[in-house]
């Protein structure tokens, strides 16, 4: 018997199976098909430059390839965790957060620097940044100080690894910037 404080992940249940099911329809598409359909519902440049703001939602939903088992589980476990912890709302609050606010900060500083034609029309999907402010969130949250500066530190460490390497992606600093807004999402409900 469950008592009422336990809260099953529904929505992460949920969440999961429409990536899985998604993913798998696309995969049964022809590959042009695929490619237009994904670069539709991207949070690209040329997207959101258009005003075709409903790609900031439906892009949570896609993927360019079908996760693999070790990908799916760790998404199931984090999110499920955290919706265990902070109940279905909240933790889709922070992971929206993070995936819109994270692909408007790249998308803004796409648009600053500039960007080839090709980056511009990239294919940008997938829950990985909303994952990313969730987990900074968790680790925001973390009881022990100790503890909770070294998780910090070192998903900080791992968010900027990838944007000190020769061949970074625009994506790189859009997870670090996700994993950040989860950070400051997680540290002022500590505080609050």
């Amino acid at each position: 018997m469950t008592s009422s404080r336990t809260r099953v992940p529904w929505a992460t249940a949920l969440y999961a199976t429409v990536v899985a099911l998604g993913a798998y329809g696309i995969g049964q598409l022809a590959p042009e098909r695929r490619e237009k359909l994904l670069r539709a519902h991207s949070t690209n440049l040329d997207n959101l430059r258009a005003g075709r703001w409903h790609t900031l939602a439906t892009s949570a939903f896609l993927t360019e390839a079908a996760p693999g088992p070790a990908h799916t589980a760790l998404l199931v476990t984090v999110l499920g965790r955290s919706e265990a912890a902070w109940g279905a709302r909240r933790t889709a609050g922070v992971f929206a957060l993070g995936h819109i606010g994270a692909s408007l900060l790249v998308y803004a500083g796409l648009r600053a620097v500039g960007s080839s034609a090709e980056t511009a029309r990239a294919i940008d999907v997938g829950p990985s940044y909303g994952f990313n402010a969730v987990v900074g969130g968790r680790a925001a949250r973390i009881p022990h100080p100790g503890l909770r500066a070294a998780a910090v530190t070192g998903l900080l460490a791992l968010g900027v690894r990838p944007l000190l390497r020769r061949r970074r992606a625009f994506v790189d600093a859009g997870h670090l910037a996700a994993l950040a807004i989860g950070l400051a999402a997680g540290t002022a409900r500590r505080s609050g």
